[in-house]
């Protein structure tokens, strides 16, 4: 049974009045008061472009507030970003890797507690997505925003209702006035939820990996199933459901068969293997082998042929050639989309865990063979890596994790439904 639960992916709450110009956008209730002692500092900043997309990386001491506001100077565009900050522990200077939509970048002391970093455009572009993550072990605080491109008609009129938004909290500053485009929120109207399948890797008699503590894979990826699913729901965006809801086992095609059945539209195998070089460890993920061979015969239930898999798309008396090639077009395109999901998912983990070198891998893992669904497997460590396996048993951690995935599904079907 799919739950039900109503669309609301909102990051940011409270736009307030910050200094002359920005409306500030607060990640908690408090307001931002730029006149307020703050002992937070910058210590880093990075930015990342390419022609559609681009993000910036600040990392703090300690989580704090910010805002953003579009802002057009002359033929200029600019996205201006402040943060609540006592000063630049750095130079201050910013380098952009590669080149696409962000051409340069200036950060400053502002006046109050702020620091400003000004990002300059080379083509129209909006705030996707901004968050600021907690301190986790030898990774700072950090704030990440993500750009995508838009039209210049949507990001002038963005600009202009950030004016005018500035100019009606000047005038009433306790008044928290509607605000028509709120920065940082994921603003798309879903007509149906996608139901996505997590799948917990192992179960029952097949334990998977084993940590030296004697703690259990299949234990340890059921837990974080849990986790996933549960903020996945709480999106409003998704129903989700588990291949498994206990320690039970199943075969893999069996796994493969609950998310063909159920007409799934994204399904996830989640797992933690060890490996005999213990100084292996990271998070990854795996798509389909393109070279994969004897696919169909792999996941095709008893009584299933290459006719069913393509029913409505074809005639029940098509030619066996006109199936093959209807078939190996479809599992093209799963193995397209699936690597789509899989690069969304990778970006948000970036600023959050440890990956591994080459993060996106290619395997002839059977449960990612489904010619109709696309699949993707997420390895979160290794059991064998001390470090995975103390991140791996941590609340925080987990939660860090499950957090990071879900951002990067929302983003995949935000995609997948403005194209």
């Amino acid at each position: 049974m799919r739950m039900k639960n109503i669309y609301n992916v909102v990051i940011v709450a409270f736009l307030i009045l910050l200094g002359s110009i920005l409306p500030s956008t607060a990640q908690e209730t408090q307001k931002f008061d730029i006149n307020s002692n703050s002992k937070v500092d910058i210590l880093a900043a990075r930015v990342s472009a390419t022609p559609k997309r681009a993000r910036l990386v600040i990392d703090l001491s300690e989580k704090t507030e910010f805002a953003f506001v579009s802002i057009i100077k002359g033929k200029k565009k600019q996205i201006a970003i402040d943060v609540k900050a006592s000063g630049i522990n750095f130079s201050g200077n910013v380098t952009v890797f590669g080149d696409g939509i962000i051409s340069s970048v200036l950060m400053e002391k502002a006046e109050g507690n702020r620091v400003r970093t000004w990002l300059n455009l080379t083509n129209a572009a909006q705030v996707q997505q901004a968050y600021v993550l907690e301190k986790f072990e030898e990774q700072p605080a950090r704030l990440v925003v993500d750009l995508i491109l838009t039209t210049n008609d949507v990001f002038e009129k963005k600009a202009k209702s950030d004016i005018d938004f500035s100019a009606e909290q000047k005038t009433n500053k306790t008044k928290l006035g509607d605000h028509s485009n709120q920065p940082g929120e994921l603003n798309v109207a879903l007509t149906s939820r996608p139901l996505i399948i997590l799948d917990p890797g192992h179960g029952g008699v097949d334990s998977g990996a084993r940590a030296k503590n004697g703690k259990f894979e299949k234990d340890i990826v059921f837990a974080f199933a849990l986790e996933l699913q549960k903020l996945l729901v709480q999106s409003g965006r998704f129903d989700v459901a588990l291949t498994r809801g206990d320690d039970s086992f199943l075969r893999l095609n069996q796994r493969i068969a609950v998310a063909r059945l159920n007409k799934a539209d994204l399904f996830i195998s989640i797992h933690a293997d060890s490996f005999e070089q213990s100084n292996v460890g990271g998070t990854s993920i795996y798509i389909r082998d393109e070279e994969a061979t004897d696919v169909l015969d792999k996941i095709l239930a008893k009584n299933e042929n290459k006719s069913d898999i393509i029913a409505g798309f074809a005639p029940s008396d098509a030619k066996e050639q006109v199936v093959t090639i209807l078939v190996d077009l479809m599992m093209r395109q799963m193995r397209k989309q699936a690597f789509n999901v899989a690069n969304s998912i990778i970006e948000q983990l970036e600023p959050s865990v440890k990956m591994r070198r080459f993060p996106i891998r290619q395997a002839d893992f059977l449960v990612l063979q489904s010619p109709d669904i696309p699949s993707i497997l997420i390895e979160l460590g290794f059991l064998s890596n001390s470090t995975d396996f103390k991140n791996l048993s941590t609340k925080e951690w987990q939660n860090r994790v499950a957090q990071a995935i879900t951002r990067g599904v929302a983003i995949y079907f935000n995609e997948v439904q403005t194209n």
